[in-house]
């Protein structure tokens, strides 16, 4: 069983900033690409930021604003954001190719954590 957690969503004001961690857990052999993708009020999900296990990373549209980065050894990946907008509000959800103890790469995501950014 893998397991994906989110933490450090809030409300935060315009220009603020929040760092989201995304914690995989349970049998893991190794992890490939992990990324954050998020889905807005009537929106759908998009991705956000993606980084490989070698830490090559790709952004979408935040124009500088955010930071991905990982620590394979925590099996832990992060997203810096700054200079949040109102536009930027929705639930963040943390994505990862697991390849677990069955030898098979599998899409794993976690449950989402509720980013508002509002004065």
């Amino acid at each position: 069983q893998v397991q994906l957690v989110e933490s450090g969503g809030g409300l935060v004001q315009p220009g603020g900033s929040l760092r989201l961690s995304c914690v995989v857990s349970g049998s893991i052999s190794s992890i490939d690409t992990m990324g954050w993708y998020r889905q807005g009020p009537g929106k759908q999900r998009e991705l956000v930021a993606r980084i490989t296990r070698d830490g090559i990373s790709r952004y979408v549209d935040s124009k500088g604003r955010f930071t991905i980065s990982r620590d394979n050894a925590k099996m832990t990946v992060y997203l810096q954001m700054n200079s949040l907008k109102p536009t930027d509000t929705a639930v963040y959800s943390c994505n990862a190719v697991v390849t677990g103890t069955g030898g098979i790469p599998t899409n794993y995501w976690g449950q989402g954590t509720q980013v508002t950014v509002s004065s």
